[in-house]
């Protein structure tokens, strides 16, 4: 029996995901904000200093920190930073007792949301920081839920909301901290009067529902890629890995929507929780979590959000990308504007070509979208539904791609999906590609240039047939 083409990257796709995906910054600091980042900064630093300082616990560990935060002042903030973190110890596993239990409670959760907010405008260039958390904020509804998934999504919409805590305009949650103990004490303590937010118990239920289900799974071989655990001497299972953590935050997000039925919800995903996908439509820079499971996702829907990105993504890198343009155009447009930065004729933005950090926050956006449309895909029940979907799946890669040719997720997923539409041709040009950008020499593109090596060695070793689906043994 043949090896099916999936393998290939079946058990890369989870690490790309949990490692690669959205890793990676910018190679240089983008200097000093500006004065809107800088005022927006100030005023999330007093609102987090005072909440810290609202607690019962002693924060004057913290005060050097906040000092220094208030002046704007990054370097000492990030250094700072790190010796509070080297003094934690793990934090982020349930039941965490702090090296030092001064660093327990709301100071250490308000100095995490302020590193992570200078972290990402430092990282990323004011002007796309500005656009990412304001779009995203524009398309929420007030009052209601949002989930922010990967740094930019939670620290840059924190920092740019009127009030994270006072829940202007809606209560922010992030998706990736929801199997943290300290993470949900925390978030009780802003929101917990007004919304359902999952206690320790809970938690540690989710755990164990999920020990249960690995347990289940194992004994049929079910197991997904990168699903790890250790049997004790006692027999019992231990959950070790970071796909543990986010199948268990998988489990505690569905709490939290199912406690919460009175308010909308909206996500910006870091790794897919596969519960949501029915419930999921696209809506402008992110996505809406249905009450209900969608039957299909309506033409008008996928239509007006292929619209809202096409002009989105323009004055960025360019008005030039449509439904019929093709891999290979993507891929000299990716050589030459990032690989050359040959700005002759482009259109679009240098100061986004230049920016690695910016190109990923836009890029995964998209590429989360087009997760949702391959889904569909893969379930329709009709073959002009499929169609459909397949449609919009691959205009959403082709642009989660050409923002950013050297992204892991971005390039696995739509290698993943090319393979499935037997396109093996168009998956090696998208995997070449991304190997020959600059981000991805080195150390930093070993995946990609394994991803190539055995794309072409699928090819290579098809036998002389017309018949792709064979060859590819699906």
């Amino acid at each position: 029996m043949k090896t099916s083409s999936r393998f290939i990257v079946g058990s890369m796709l989870g690490l790309a995901f949990l490692a690669g995906g959205y890793s990676g910054k910018s190679s240089a600091a983008s200097g000093s904000p500006s004065l809107e980042v800088a005022a927006r900064l100030k005023h999330f630093v007093a609102e987090k200093e005072a909440q810290a300082k609202a607690a019962t616990n002693d924060i004057s560990v913290f005060e050097p920190f906040f000092a220094a935060a208030n002046r704007g002042d990054w370097l000492t903030v990030s250094n700072l930073f790190m010796e509070l973190r080297q003094r934690v110890g793990p934090y982020d596993h349930p039941g965490f007792t702090p090296m030092d239990e001064r660093l327990h409670g709301l100071g250490w959760q308000a100095a995490l949301e302020i590193f992570g907010a200078f972290d990402a405008f430092n990282e990323g260039d004011d002007k796309y920081a500005m656009a990412f958390g304001t779009n995203i904020i524009a398309s929420i509804s007030p009052g209601n839920i949002y989930f922010g998934g990967t740094d930019a999504g939670r620290f840059i919409v924190t920092a740019l909301q009127k009030s994270q805590v006072q829940a202007d305009p809606f209560f922010t949650l992030t998706q990736e901290k929801l199997a943290d103990s300290a993470y949900l004490e925390y978030a009780r303590g802003m929101y917990g009067d007004k919304l359902y937010i999952p206690t320790t118990n809970d938690l540690h239920k989710c755990i164990q529902d999920y020990t249960d289900d690995i347990i289940q799974r194992r004994s049929k071989h079910q197991l997904n890629p990168g699903e790890n655990y250790q049997t004790g001497p006692d027999g019992k299972i231990k959950l070790n890995g970071a796909m543990a953590v986010v199948q268990v935050d998988g489990l505690m997000a569905k709490l939290v929507f199912d406690k919460n039925p009175d308010r909308e919800f909206y996500i910006e995903e870091s790794f897919p929780f596969g519960w949501m996908y029915p419930y999921l439509e696209p809506h402008g820079p992110i996505m809406k979590i249905n009450r209900q499971p969608l039957t299909t996702l309506s033409a008008k829907g996928v239509q007006r959000n292929h619209d809202y990105w096409t002009k989105l993504v323009a004055p960025m890198i360019g008005d030039w990308l449509h439904d019929d343009t093709s891999v290979g155009d993507i891929a000299a447009f990716a050589q030459k504007t990032f690989g050359k930065q040959n700005f002759t004729g482009f259109t679009g933005d240098p100061q986004f070509i230049q920016n690695a950090y910016s190109q990923r926050t836009f890029s995964k956006l998209r590429s989360s979208i087009a997760g949702v449309y391959a889904w569909r895909a893969q379930h329709a029940t009709g073959d002009a539904e499929k169609q459909r979907m397949n449609d919009a799946t691959d205009f959403a890669f082709r642009q989660a791609w050409a923002l950013c040719p050297d992204s892991y997720e971005a390039v696995f997923r739509y290698v993943n999906f090319l393979l499935q539409q037997k396109r093996t041709a168009d998956a090696l040009v998208v995997a070449e590609t991304a190997a020959q950008m600059p981000a991805n020499q080195g150390k930093e593109g070993e995946q990609i240039r394994q991803l190539v090596k055995q794309l072409k060695s699928y090819m290579n070793s098809r036998k002389p047939s017309s018949d792709t689906n064979n060859a590819l043994g699906f």
